[in-house]
């Protein structure tokens, strides 16, 4: 049985300057109208800053061009970034432990 069957499902994003980011896709969600969304958490090659990161995860739409390849846009309408991030954070809540913002005051 390979590892990869089971490992973690890594995303490699280029952002507008050409550099290569890595993320860990915790969870995709694709809606009734065929919209795709993905909660990313950055991946690091120091462990250390995996330590110092907040945690937060990433919300992002899938968008497709024509020619089939996919490529992830921040979502700019709050209502519906908070919509996934509700979403995206109850359907984690039962695999990881989330911390809600009141309850690191």
């Amino acid at each position: 049985m390979a590892y990869d069957e089971y490992g973690p499902d890594i995303i490699s994003v280029t952002d507008e300057d050409g550099v290569v980011h890595e993320f860990e896709c915790l969870d995709r969600i694709e809606t009734e109208d065929g919209k795709r969304y993905v909660a990313l958490v950055p991946c690091y090659d120091n462990p250390s800053d995996l330590v110092n990161d907040d945690g937060e995860l990433i919300i992002l739409r899938v968008e497709e061009e024509e020619d089939g390849e996919s490529y992830l846009v921040p979502i700019e309408d709050e209502e519906e970034y908070e919509e996934f991030v509700e979403i995206f954070e109850e359907r984690l809540n039962e695999y990881y432990e989330i911390a809600d913002d009141e309850d690191e005051e």
